[in-house]
């Protein structure tokens, strides 16, 4: 089943950062809160920009930010994204890109999240281009992969290994990175510092969205599940054993829900705008496996504490009854063109170059293809720093910040 086409982003993670400025204080005041942010486009405040990849993983050009950010930092969104509202409401300055650290910018914490990641490796790695399949067609890998530029054709012929391998940051490698930080903070600090600012730091993670655009028919969807869900565990597990406590996980979206999983439904010919059911119904199986996995980890390892938020509900929620959340469109983008201007085209810079963009952001649930507007986020992020248990549990983030490790 090859569920990517041009019309997905389906929350690819992408990234950038623009400059900001961390003011020295103290370890006894930055001891007590810092957040480290894992995942896919969801969260990516730019790393992307720092990689070999191709325009499809980054949104670091107009109409991207602009409603907070100028110029663009390379969120897939209008302006902020969850972790910056969930930085603020924690009273910490805005998380640094992995690659955009300074001095003391990884006392708060550091952002490693990336554009098209996922929690298996093999996710956007080599799969960049489009490829021939039966029949002549194509596989689209999730949302409009195939770029070429300037008229080349075959462009993945004359790619090297180490180009095909840096496309996005997978899961497994922001561990890595998030392992070298963790030394340079031993290094900076001391073990005993160190040690205590990474127990009480908030561990936070968007990842698996990707996983599911393209599903391997030689797996059950249990199967694959399963390998999504442990690729996710062992990273869980590896920060846990430099320290790390607190972990606050979302659920994946309804992905068939997206303008551009419906632009999609719409050329295969349901003209209705429904959902693509088959991917969604991949996210509910995923979710469902969410819960059992985390309630494992915390019995096993000592000290280990979640928070599960359901970020699923929150999102059909908005995209079934948008007015009442003060929205006009949850089927449209604001940004894109096509069918519900579900193909990927936001600012031109993509394979697709023509595209709208809406008068008033503040009208739509989703930005582009694939990814909220700010105003939507916020609305995410304020359930998952005060919500109650019906959307985010054991602990909300308000009180997930303030618990002794």
């Amino acid at each position: 089943m090859a569920l990517i086409s041009k019309f997905f982003h389906g929350f690819i993670i992408a990234a950038c950062f623009i400059q900001f400025g961390y003011c020295h204080v103290s370890y006894e005041r930055s001891v007590r809160r810092a957040l480290f942010v894992f995942g896919d486009s969801l969260f990516d405040p730019g790393n992307n920009n720092y990689i070999n990849t191709t325009t499809q993983f980054q949104a670091n050009w107009w109409p991207y930010g602009e409603s907070f950010f100028k110029p663009p930092t390379g969120r897939f969104c209008d302006g902020r994204i969850i972790p910056d509202f969930i930085a603020e409401y924690a009273e910490l300055p805005l998380i640094p890109s992995y690659f955009e650290i300074g001095k003391d910018g990884f006392i708060h914490g550091v952002n490693f999240a990336s554009g098209g990641a996922g929690c298996l490796e093999e996710t956007f790695r080599g799969f960049g281009f489009e490829r021939d399949v039966g029949g002549g067609g194509h596989v689209w890998p999730l949302l409009n992969s195939g770029e070429k530029g300037d008229g080349e054709t075959g462009k993945e012929e004359n790619m090297n290994k180490k180009e095909i391998e840096e496309r996005v940051i997978d899961l497994k490698t922001q561990l890595k990175y998030f392992k070298k930080v963790a030394k340079d903070l031993k290094k900076k600090f001391g073990a005993k510092k160190s040690k205590q600012l990474l127990s009480n730091a908030v561990y936070i993670f968007s990842a698996g969205n990707n996983d599911y655009f393209e599903f391997p028919t030689a797996y059950s969807k249990e199967e694959y599940v399963k390998m999504v869900v442990g690729n996710l565990t062992s990273v869980l597990k590896g920060i846990y054993k430099k320290g790390g406590r607190k972990f606050a996980i979302l659920s994946l979206a309804p992905l068939g829900c997206t303008p551009g999983s419906r632009a999609l439904n719409f050329q295969q010919g349901n003209k209705s705008g429904n959902c693509l059911e088959e991917l969604t119904n991949l996210a509910k199986i995923h979710n469902s496996a969410l819960p059992k996995m985390l309630k494992q980890l915390e019995e096993k390892l000592p000290g280990f504490k979640y928070s599960l938020f359901d970020f699923f509900k929150v999102a059909i929620e908005r995209i079934d009854n948008p007015s009442k959340y003060g929205f006009k469109t949850s089927k449209s983008a604001c940004c894109g063109t096509g069918p519900f201007r579900g193909i990927y085209s936001c600012g031109g810079k993509r394979q697709v170059k023509e595209y709208k963009l809406c008068k008033n952001v503040k009208d739509y649930i989703f930005f582009d293809s694939g990814h909220l507007t700010e105003v939507a986020y916020k609305q995410v992020a304020e359930l998952l720093w005060n919500g109650t248990k019906d959307v985010v549990n054991p602990y909300n983030l308000k009180s997930f910040f303030d618990l002794p490790a």
